[in-house]
Parts: C-alpha cells; sequence; structure tokens
C-alpha cells in the first residue's frame, strides 16, 4: 500500500473500532439510566440462591452489554452487606456468560435492522416526554450504531485480505498463541470492554484476515482483560467486594490461560463448533463462559473462603477519617480556598456514605464494633463540618465577589444537609438497630424485603450525589432531584403497605411498627440531604423553578 492508502485505511479502521466502542457504551448508557433501579433490586434479591444469581447475572449483562457493569453494581451490594461474596461471584460468572452470549446476537447481520431501529429510536429520543421512553431511544440508536460500525469494519479490513504483509502478521499470531493472548487482554482493558473486543476479533476472522487459532487465543485473552477491568476499577472498595472481584479474575483469567494451555498442547478440532471459523470462535467463547458456570457455581462458597485467606482484612482505624483539605495559607486566593473547601465537603459526603453502607447488616446481626465505627466517624463529620463552617466565614471576611459568596453559601449549605444526614444515620438509625437487637424482634420477611430494597435506592442516590459534587454534571443532578420526588411517594407507598400488614394481624409487624415506620422516615431524610447536592447546579442551569424542578424535555 502507498503511504497515503495506509493511513487512510487505518484511519477506517480505528474509526470503525472507535465507533463500536462507543455504541456498547451508548447502549449500556441507556440501559443504567432506564432501568437501573431494577436491575439493582433484581440484582440484590438474587443473592438468595446461587443458581437465581448466576441466571440473573446472566441476563443483566446482556441487558448492559458488559460484565463490567454488573460486576461493580454486585460488589456495591456485597460491601454494603446485602448479598454474601459468594452469591456476588455466581453473579459475576453468570455475568460473563451473559457478555459472551450478547457479543453472538450483536454479530446477526440484518441490513433492514438498522434504519428502522435509527428511524425507531430517534424519533423516542427526540419525542418521548418520559425518561425510559427516551432511554429506550438511545438503547436503540446504540445498538443501531453497533452494526453500522460492524459493517464499517468488515468494509476497512476488506482489502486485508490481499495484503500479504498483514496475512503475515496475523498468520505470526495464530502460531505465537501467547502472544495473542496477551494482544488479547491488553485490547480488551484498553477499550473497557471485553464484548468490543471479541467483536472486533470474530469480524477479523469473518472477513479471512484472522486465523481461527490466533481468534482463540485473543478471545481467550479478552476474557481475562474483561475481568481484569472490574479488579482495577475496585482498588479502593471494601475488602469484601475486592474478594469477589478477584475470585472471579482468577476463574475467569486463570480459566482463560489453562484452556490456552489445552489448546496448545492437544490442538483439539472445533469442526463441531460451526460450520464456518467466526462461528467456531464465537461459539467457543460462549462454551468457556458456560463450563465456568456449570464447574464453579457448585464451588463458589470455597472460593470465596480462599479469597478471604489470600485477601486478609487490614486492620480497622474505626473512623473514616482524612487529613483536611482546608487550606489556611489559601484564604488569600478565594478560588484556591472554595476549591479546597469542596474537596472538604466532598470528604464529608464520603464519610456520611460509608456510615449508611452497613446500615442493612447491623440491623440484620447487631455488631458493636462496626457501631462503633459508624458513632466514630459522626464524631470526625461534626468536627469536619464545624471546620468548614469557620474556613469559609473566614474567607467571606477577606471580602468575595456575587459568584464566589454564591458558591460559598452552596457549599457550606451542601456541608449542613450531609452532617445532618450523618447525624440521622449516627443517632437515630443505629438506636432503632439496637433496639431490634435488645427488643429480640425481627421484621416481618416482606417488610424486611422493603427496608433492604428502600435502603439500597437510598444508598444508590447517595452515590449518584458523589458523583454530582465531582462532576457537575447537570444531567446527573436533574436525575438526583427526580429520584428526591420518587423517594418520597415510595416511601409514602411502603408505609402503607406496612399499615396493611398490621390490619392483617402479622405479629413480626405489630412488634416492629414503629422501628419499620421511623426507618423508612429516616431513610427518607438521608436521601433528601444528598438531594440538596443538585440544586445549586440546576438553579445555575435554569432548570428550577421556585419550587419544582422545571419539565425539560
Amino acid at each position: 500500500m502507498e503511504t497515503p492508502n495506509l493511513t487512510l485505511f487505518f484511519l477506517h479502521i480505528a474509526g470503525a473500532a472507535a465507533l463500536l466502542i462507543w455504541a456498547v457504551r451508548l447502549v449500556r448508557t441507556g440501559v443504567e439510566r432506564a432501568f437501573s433501579t431494577q436491575l439493582r433490586l433484581w440484582l440484590r434479591r438474587s443473592g438468595k440462591s446461587r443458581i437465581w444469581a448466576a441466571l440473573t447475572g446472566t441476563a443483566s449483562a446482556m441487558a448492559l452489554q458488559s460484565s463490567t457493569a454488573v460486576a461493580i453494581l454486585a460488589a456495591n451490594f456485597v460491601a454494603a452487606g446485602g448479598i454474601a461474596v459468594a452469591a456476588g461471584l455466581a453473579i459475576l460468572i453468570g455475568a460473563d456468560l451473559g457478555s459472551a452470549l450478547v457479543a453472538k446476537l450483536l454479530l446477526v447481520r440484518q441490513t433492514w435492522l438498522v434504519p428502522i431501529l435509527l428511524l425507531v429510536g430517534v424519533a423516542m429520543f427526540l419525542r418521548g416526554n418520559q425518561k425510559r421512553v427516551r432511554q429506550g431511544g438511545r438503547i436503540l440508536i446504540g445498538l443501531a450504531l453497533i452494526f453500522v460500525s460492524l459493517d464499517m469494519l468488515r468494509a476497512a479490513t476488506a482489502p486485508l485480505t490481499d495484503s500479504t504483509g498483514a496475512i503475515m502478521a496475523m498468520q505470526y499470531l495464530g502460531r505465537d498463541t501467547l502472544t495473542a493472548f496477551v494482544i488479547g487482554a491488553l485490547f480488551a482493558w484498553v477499550v473497557h470492554s471485553s464484548v468490543a473486543a471479541v467483536l472486533l476479533f470474530v469480524t477479523l476472522v469473518l472477513q479471512g484476515v484472522l486465523p481461527l487459532s490466533a481468534a482463540v487465543a485473543l478471545i481467550l485473552g479478552a476474557n481475562l482483560g474483561g475481568a481484569f477491568i472490574a479488579f482495577v476499577l475496585t482498588l479502593a472498595a471494601p475488602i469484601e467486594a475486592r474478594r469477589m472481584i478477584i475470585a472471579n479474575l482468577v476463574l475467569r483469567g486463570g480459566g482463560a490461560a489453562l484452556t490456552l494451555i489445552a489448546f496448545r498442547t492437544f490442538q483439539p478440532p472445533l469442526d463441531w463448533l460451526g460450520t464456518s471459523p467466526a462461528n467456531q470462535a464465537i461459539h467457543l467463547h460462549i462454551l468457556f463462559n458456560l463450563a465456568l458456570v456449570i464447574v464453579m457455581l457448585p464451588f463458589t462458597g470455597l472460593a470465596a473462603r480462599m479469597a478471604a485467606a489470600l485477601l486478609a482484612s487490614p486492620p480497622t482505624s474505626g473512623a473514616h477519617d482524612h487529613f483536611s483539605a482546608l487550606d489556611p495559607a489559601a484564604l488569600g486566593d478565594p478560588d484556591r480556598a472554595l476549591s479546597c473547601a469542596a474537596r472538604e465537603v466532598m470528604r464529608i459526603g464520603e464519610t456520611v456514605e460509608a456510615m449508611l453502607r452497613p446500615i442493612p447488616t447491623l440491623y440484620a446481626a447487631w455488631d458493636d464494633a462496626s457501631a462503633e465505627a459508624i458513632a466514630t466517624n459522626e464524631k470526625t463529620l461534626r468536627k469536619r463540618h464545624f471546620e468548614t463552617k469557620l474556613y469559609l466565614a473566614q474567607l467571606h471576611r477577606t471580602g468575595l465577589g456575587e459568584d464566589n459568596s454564591r458558591r460559598s453559601m452552596d457549599l457550606a449549605t451542601i456541608a449542613a444537609n450531609l452532617e445532618a444526614a450523618g447525624d440521622m444515620i449516627a443517632r437515630k438509625m443505629l438506636a432503632l438497630a439496637r433496639r431490634l437487637h435488645t427488643e429480640g424482634v425481627h421484621f416481618s420477611k416482606p417488610g424486611w424485603d422493603e427496608i433492604c430494597d428502600f435502603h439500597d435506592r437510598v444508598l444508590a442516590n447517595a452515590q449518584l450525589a458523589l458523583s454530582v459534587m465531582m462532576t457537575q454534571n447537570p444531567d446527573d443532578a436533574r436525575e438526583l432531584v427526580a429520584e428526591k420526588d420518587s423517594i418520597r411517594d415510595l416511601e409514602q407507598k411502603l408505609q402503607r403497605l406496612h399499615l396493611g400488614r398490621l390490619r392483617e394481624g402479622l405479629t413480626e409487624s405489630i412488634e416492629t411498627s414503629n422501628i419499620h415506620q421511623e426507618t423508612l422516615r429516616a431513610l427518607k431524610q438521608v436521601n433528601t440531604s444528598f438531594s440538596m447536592v443538585a440544586y445549586p447546579i440546576l438553579t445555575e442551569t435554569g432548570d428550577l423553578l421556585s419550587s419544582r424542578m422545571s419539565d425539560r424535555s
């Protein structure tokens, strides 16, 4: 190839790959925004049965087109004590199978499907008044763009069949399968999607560019890379969540490496997996993950115990403490000082979120050490809030412009609301959990499920609020304020359901009535405190009317 043609060729390849990666992300974002609450509820409740957990993980990964997204959700549940490590691991290996199945579905080539998906998707996104309709349109557009990107990739790689150099390079990968395995793992990690990586590799096989032996190694490597993504993203997660992620990394990545060794050693025929090399490659990918589910599902408990033995719990210091971000030397520079205050308020929010996370575990089984840690964090929280107020007051004395003065007041208000949320958790909810323990009473099963689901919803909103504080994203801020209304309506619904059980004379509901109702009210108040993070952003963008969020399509 001449140099200009070579440059154009690589541009086409890179453009098609970039569109594929972005389209997969577009579908995942649409599903998360439209159905995140249902997915979280579905995943958390599936932890009671390993088989159901694996099936739920499979379906969730197919919906999100990402086993990594499922892994992050499951890690949050494990960290909060909502599901056990073994159940979380069952969800993860099921999700790995789901990501393999969705790659197979996306390889179906139907030229008539693309225009229909685009027409319907764009109409839904532009004309839809409801959130789910608009996000459904986003999903359809993403699916259409995946098919478009694969067609672009096929067209861009067509010249490779006539390129001696490219064929020699691909044949080399077919002989050096270890190098191909490493490349597959690195590529899946770089694009942060094993689905996109597998789609790319199988498309190259379909074009006759990549030999089957190289594709097998690349796809097995992508399994390792896909598991490694979640490992890196959860490095700062609590120890229980990291144990689950590491166990999945060892099982999926180690299984992929062992499978590659078996293929190099025995070189089994793959004709029974399909009539074409492309079908054989994708079916091997599915078969590998299916075998992982069948073989490892009965041993997830053993794998969890081994992960606990390998990754011991670090000594706990009790409090979620940090050095203060409030720098007195920055008071002479208002912008710098406000940045310091914003970082400190962010840390206040992180502390409250950490206090909220283990509440269901304390309700289920009282633990003095966990309760003491929350109480200690609350003392640290009050100290942080007091110091932040003094810092902002000192900053005001230096003289601030209108914009900086408003920003300072917003930070002070957010800090006060977060401190109130921490106080609600440490004083009210801890006291309610202790009452359950000392009185020896238990919630009814429906009541307990409702409280756990409600807590998870509030925890998700708390984490969204922290994201809004970091990114200042108006779309996320709008979602946070909308969730405030949803939580209020849900709390009223749950209160009515509880009163219905009282009328039926359910003993557990009668014994725990006050605790149940006060817990729901406390969680609603915590959610309200976190939602206040969004109001300064939406006031600035004009999304808020005098009392409610404006209706914007």
